[in-house]
């Protein structure tokens, strides 16, 4: 029953939560100078008073804020995010288009940086005073200083335009053709550089915060215990430390979720990579409000899951987390 009601409890401040930040995104939009109706007749080269008026009654624009919010509210309760007309398609099906690309670049770029960012923090701590330690530092102090732009401009030029290892921009080639593999590799070749780039900065976190947690937990009273009882390093360090040390690790992952997604905005600029950073750049360009909202909206959904899923990660990692005292 304990746990039941934590659940409870956790999903009502989430949906709360989800409520609040509705309300800010459409007040900051409606707030926002322009509307619809001005976008519009500027892609038609201008239109008059009477033009605009009717356009404003179409999307509701002319009814009182409260009105309008209260309607998006309903709307998106019934799982209605809008029609967008930039792209004269409703948002939930431009977000679900788009979402694959995203997932696969952000998700891959997450794994890649905590894996060898856990490993590097790993033989960091092992030895604190070795030429490994200040590699991975360096290393850390580079990813965590560089810009992400900057550092796919630059990858980019090196990798694509000089080397022609990788290709420059997009997720497929049109050309090519063959069977599964043949394109699983194509896609694999165009993911390459956007994951290295949006993984940099998360790896340069994950290796520091990593050393420091395996510092402290080596250092602990139960590790020179271990070693007393004659266990090897391998055993002391993989079966007992790193348990316990990547506790803080899987937190800071989880939290630092909803900046991988805005990473993703900029990484998806440069390689021109199809996902909903590139949607939501194109849509900011072009003041597609009901785009703009809706990716906001699935944003701080991705956002709030994560952060519950990441406790239930904590839970089964490390049981006293959450545990009855």
């Amino acid at each position: 029953m304990g746990i039941l009601r934590t659940i409870i409890i956790r999903v009502l401040y989430a949906a709360a939560l989800l409520f609040a930040v509705l309300v800010l995104n459409f007040s900051l939009m409606h707030l926002a100078p322009g509307d619809v109706a001005d976008t519009i007749s500027q892609s038609m080269g201008g239109a008059d008073q009477e033009i605009l008026d009717e356009i404003r009654v179409s999307y509701g624009l002319d009814q009182p804020f409260i009105v309008q919010l209260g309607k998006y509210i309903a709307n998106v309760a019934q799982f209605d995010l809008g029609y967008s007309f930039f792209y004269n398609q409703p948002v939930s099906r431009l977000i679900l288009e788009r979402l694959p690309a995203t997932l696969l670049l952000v998700i891959t770029a997450q794994i890649a940086a905590l894996i060898i960012g856990v490993v590097l923090g790993v033989i960091s701590a092992r030895k604190p005073k070795g030429i490994s330690n200040y590699v991975v530092t360096f290393l850390a102090l580079f990813g965590y200083s560089a810009p992400v732009f900057w550092t796919g401009i630059l990858l980019l030029i090196t990798f694509s335009l000089n080397v022609h290892w990788f290709p420059v921009a997009g997720m497929r080639d049109v050309t090519v053709e063959g069977g599964f593999w043949t394109h699983f590799v194509d896609v694999a070749r165009h993911l390459v550089l956007p994951a290295v780039t949006l993984g940099s900065i998360f790896l340069a976190l994950y290796s520091r915060l990593s050393r420091a947690s395996m510092m402290e937990v080596l250092g602990s009273d139960y590790i020179r215990t271990a070693k007393a009882k004659g266990l090897s390093d391998h055993q002391v360090v993989y079966k007992h430390a790193l348990k316990n040390a990547l506790s803080p690790v899987i937190t800071l992952a989880g939290l630092q979720f909803s900046a991988v997604l805005s990473g993703a905005v900029l990484v998806e600029a440069v390689f021109s990579w199809p996902g909903l950073g590139t949607l939501a750049f194109q849509s900011i360009i072009a003041r597609d409000t009901p785009t703009i909202l809706g990716i906001l909206f699935f944003s701080a959904l991705v956002v709030i899951v994560g952060n519950l899923l990441t406790d239930l990660v904590l839970r089964l990692v490390d049981p006293r987390v959450g545990g009855r005292k």
